[in-house]
């Protein structure tokens, strides 16, 4: 769980909700279901403030509780909030008709990323007919450095930004081929940079090739990126570069949002 600070001198900072919002967060899809010693060491809370907060979120609906183990889970409550947010980003509407077609046109699987902190969160995701159901979940992460999106979002910084997340950022071993010199991969960020899209492969499953390109602003500030994955066992890295890249990088170009 990542530490977090109060801000200095916010009068308005409510730490008692932030602690709240810290069980919320500690549930993911390797920590599915947890028990209240397990919720206090994730989240850093001694047991009694744990179990107040976590009593509380259960009571309001947020968390089920098996009667049988009292372990908790994530109640369907939190799609509320997806829900929410779906509606209220203006680039998720506006980028949608564009995927679809975009799918239809090339019939495999599409994503639009946006970036969050060091990561990149699925905000989007049209399936293949191959697709597995853990690549078509909304609101799944993947380290930036890791993730063909991430990494064409990053192109778009300045080069003196670039070297510093390279050096900084996370890294995850997903797989046995997952990239995990900084070196290379930087220099596929450059490349990304150069060509104007980015690809990738068996980086988060073994089985893909990944395409990915951003999503820019008027002024070129990079707020998304648009994502498609393809199994190894029917395409080649030329074949995807010269049949399916134009078609990423046209549907991204297509969609201009507003400055946000």
């Amino acid at each position: 769980m990542k530490d977090r600070e109060k801000p200095r001198q916010d009068t308005l900072y409510v730490a008692s909700l932030e602690k709240g919002l810290r069980i919320l967060e500690v549930f993911s899809e390797d920590k599915l279901e947890l028990g209240l010693s397990e919720i206090a060491r994730e989240t850093g809370l001694d047991k009694s403030a744990a179990q107040r907060f976590v009593n509380t979120l259960h009571q309001l609906g947020y968390l089920n509780k098996n009667a049988e183990t009292r372990r908790y889970q994530p109640s369907l409550k939190y799609l509320d909030m997806a829900y929410a947010y779906l509606w209220s980003d203006n680039l998720v509407q506006l980028a949608m008709p564009r995927l679809i077609e975009l799918s239809r046109q090339i019939q495999q699987t599409i994503n639009m990323a946006r970036p969050i902190e060091q990561e990149i969160m699925y905000v989007v995701r049209i399936p293949g007919y191959r697709t597995s159901y853990g690549a078509s979940v909304i609101g799944r992460r993947v380290p930036a450095l890791t993730a063909s999106s991430g990494r064409v979002i990053l192109s778009r910084q300045d080069e003196a930004t670039i070297h510093k997340c390279v050096n900084e950022w996370p890294l995850k071993q997903y797989t046995p081929w997952t990239t995990m010199d900084r070196g290379q991969i930087l220099e596929n960020i450059l490349t990304a940079r150069d060509k104007g899209y980015c690809m990738s492969l068996r980086q988060v499953l073994p089985d893909e090739i990944n395409i990915a390109a951003p999503i820019c602003t008027m002024d070129g500030t990079p707020v998304a990126a648009i994502h498609c994955s393809l199994p190894i066992i029917r395409w080649t890295l030329e074949q995807a570069e010269a049949e399916i890249v134009p078609h990423i990088v046209e549907t991204a170009r297509s969609i201009s949002p507003p400055r946000p």
